[in-house]
């Protein structure tokens, strides 16, 4: 099993700063690849950024050059963070993470959802 719990959401001015942080706990060596997504009010959930194993990184258009996702499994942990700068009002959403990593079996994958955050941008 594996469980993530997110922080470091808030409300924060236009132009601002926020840095969200998801910490895994269970079976973390599994994980392959780790992701953060968001959900704004009527909106679909879209991915905002996607991190591999080996370090791949993918971002939504609208956040390249301005979030930065990053893994961290030293010391024991595994936590995946989103550095957002020069926040915008329509990066409003409640932003969750997320972890797919491998399990025995046919099904071979599982992913494991974050309960969200919310980031507010607003003046």
């Amino acid at each position: 099993q594996m469980q993530l719990v997110e922080s470091g959401g808030g409300l924060v001015q236009p132009g601002g700063s926020l840095r969200l942080s998801c910490a895994a706990s269970g079976i973390t060596f599994s994980i392959y690849a780790m992701a953060w997504y968001r959900q704004a009010p009527g909106k679909q959930r879209e991915l905002v950024a996607h991190i591999t194993d080996d370090g791949t990184t993918t971002y939504l258009d609208s956040v390249k050059g301005r979030f930065a996702i990053s893994r961290d499994t030293a010391n024991y942990k595994d936590t995946v963070d989103l550095q957002m700068n020069n926040l915008k009002p329509e990066d409003t959403a409640v932003y969750y993470c997320k972890a797919d990593y491998r399990v025995p079996g046919p099904v071979g994958t599982e992913t494991e959802w974050g309960q969200g955050t919310q980031v507010t941008v607003s003046s």
